[in-house]
């Protein structure tokens, strides 16, 4: 046998067993008394050590559950413990009413507190901090109604069959909201939580029938420490013992659970409400009662203005926990709202961009080959000797216009995506300044400026060298083409990383975008008739997103327009470079 099955066996003969003989065996007197009183604080302790093992679990909310369900054992122990000094240190009586009873009959509210955790559930939308506030709500229900209906026959006007009486009915109906409330949980969860639930419901379950069957065994008169009244409620918390030790054993999983139609999450709000709203109902019912004492009455009016109180300052509390809540969740859907635009805008992007693709990739390919010969042939005129002046300009007009179309075809297959690109590690800053490098003839005597401030410690990426030198230095070209619109500006090459992604800028200072949201579509080009194809924004999107970035324009308030290219970084492929942060440069 285990060890977890020695300790529950141990438990239940010890305690059950031991009860159990004394009660049908020994006769009524002080060693029976002594012996029932520290067999039900040991069952109490038992029943406390148990659910206390589950205390070190890393789930915060299931923590809590097992911390709750162990304080509901504590009270009933320390409630225990007052009997004990009463019947074993003082050797006499317990009075009735008990000093006590009010322990022990708020010892379930804690318990009651810890189903609205679902300690089962894997989501985590469940709002605890305003379930604790619930919780708050339902325990000063609770203790209200024990002074509404238990203590004006206790201290204002006593009466000790009145007293009995109430105490009993209210004490089992909160045993029963108990035991129904793990039933809920018992149907709602699967697994080994399954099995924990139904050994905290049969747990609740006992100690409800026992504690009425006891209660009522008082106020007959015919109770006494040790008799087979108590065996129920010895048995229920050695049955608490056992679900705690059960659950420590089992380590039950959080499981998923369905959102759809599950109401279980406002019960505790509605059983809040409803226990706040029947607060001025019962002070009514108590104003127009004609059966009543005056005391009493006046009593109740007063305990009932001051729970409205301590009420409305919770409910105030839990108002604003809501809208705080709210606001959280309306900004986060907008968010996502924002987001899932964005992602549409990219997937339309990309049918555009795949589907153009397959068009130009077939159409560069039935061009190349008629093409390749007119370049074959016009190459083998304008070297050709016997050829006329007029004949080799002719000729060389064929070449070079030949060679225009193999540009563009170039793009095409470029655009295609049709060849597989080969990734190696990459150093974006020497890759801009290679752009650069090349963009210098179209610098000069433009009155362009181009500054660069690149970040020395920026993380390598894995990319195609070529690819990514082709995004940069279209960029280039075109912050240069709109700067010559304007008669010259500067612009401003920046490259930034943080939360794992690579940030390159190309800020100008020129007109502007007019369509930033169609700069990406294919064919699309604000340039005049033979200056540009529309391709280039295009093929710049496709290299971007087949490295796994994204790449947005957007026209800044102070005027000209910014390029914002992304990457991800791969953590195989990033380091940092033992360099200066920044480096500066100008070019003119």
């Amino acid at each position: 046998m285990s060890p977890t099955g020695w300790a529950l066996t141990a438990g239940w003969i010890l305690l059950v067993g031991s009860y159990s003989i004394a009660a049908l065996t020994v006769p009524n007197g002080r060693t029976l008394t002594a012996f029932g009183d520290i067999v039900q604080c040991l069952a109490a302790s038992f029943a406390c050590g148990g659910l206390v093992l589950n205390w070190g679990t890393t789930e915060k909310r299931t923590r809590v559950f097992w911390i709750l369900l162990s304080l509901g054992c504590f009270a009933w122990l320390a409630g225990q413990c007052i009997w004990t000094y009463f019947e074993v240190d003082l050797r006499q009586s317990v009075p009735n009413p008990f000093i006590g009873d009010v322990i022990l009959f708020l010892h379930p509210v804690p318990m009651i507190g810890a189903l609205a955790l679902k300690p089962h559930d894997k989501r985590d939308d469940l709002n605890v901090h305003i379930g604790y506030l619930d919780f708050s709500l339902l325990l000063v229900w609770w203790v209200y109604l024990y002074l509404f209906v238990v203590i004006p026959w206790q201290y204002i006007a006593p009466n000790v069959l009145s007293y009995g009486w109430s105490y009993d009915h209210l004490a089992a109906t909160e045993n029963l909201v108990l035991t129904v409330g793990f039933a809920v949980l018992m149907t709602k969860a699967r697994g080994t939580w399954k099995e924990v639930y139904a050994h905290l419901f049969s747990a609740s379950l006992l100690y409800a029938a026992g504690s009425y069957i006891t209660n009522r065994a008082i106020d007959r008169m015919d109770y006494y420490t040790g008799s087979p009244f108590d065996l129920p409620l010895v048995a229920s918390f050695v049955w608490f013992g056992t679900a705690g030790i059960m659950a420590y054993r089992l380590k039950p999983p959080r499981e998923a659970m369905s959102s759809h139609n599950d109401r279980s999450k406002r019960w505790a709000a509605l059983l809040a409400m409803t226990a706040v709203f029947s607060i001025p109902l019962m002070a009514l019912w108590s104003l127009w009662s004609t059966g009543n004492p005056p005391d009493v009455r006046t009593f109740r009016i007063g305990v009932t203005q001051v729970t409205l109180v301590v009420v409305a300052l919770l409910i105030a509390l839990r108002q604003r926990l809501v809208d705080h809540d709210r606001i959280r969740l309306l900004d986060e859907s907008h968010e996502s709202f924002q987001n899932l635009k964005h992602f549409q805008a990219q997937m339309v992007q990309t049918e555009k961009l795949v589907s153009l693709g397959q068009l130009a990739a077939g159409a560069a390919h039935e061009i190349n080959n008629p093409l390749t010969g007119i370049l074959g042939y016009s190459d083998l005129l304008v070297d050709d000797p016997t050829l006329g002046e007029r004949q080799r300009v002719v000729a060389e007009k064929i070449r070079t216009l030949s060679r225009r179309i193999k540009t563009l075809v170039t793009s095409l297959l470029s655009f295609a995506r049709r060849v597989p690109s080969e990734k190696l590690a990459l150093d974006l800053n020497q890759v801009i300044a290679s752009a650069l490098h090349l963009s210098n003839l179209d610098l000069r005597g433009k009155h362009i400026q181009v500054q660069t401030e690149t970040d020395a410690h920026l993380p390598q990426i894995f990319g195609d060298a070529n690819q990514v030198l082709q995004v940069f230095f279209n960029l280039i070209s075109n912050a240069v083409d709109a700067l010559e619109e304007v008669g010259g500006g500067s612009l401003v090459i920046r490259t930034s990383h943080a939360d794992g992604k690579l940030f390159i800028e190309f800020s100008d200072t020129g007109p502007g975008i007019k369509s930033p949201q169609h700069v990406f579509d294919p064919f699309f080009t604000t340039k005049p008739v033979g200056k540009g194809t529309g391709l280039g924004l295009s093929i710049c999107y496709g290299i971007v997103q087949e490295h796994g970035g994204r790449i947005e324009c957007f026209n800044r308030p102070e005027g000209g327009a910014t390029f914002l290219v992304e990457f991800p970084l791969n953590t195989l492929a990033t380091y940092l470079h033992d360099a200066p942060l920044a480096t500066s440069s100008q070019s003119n």
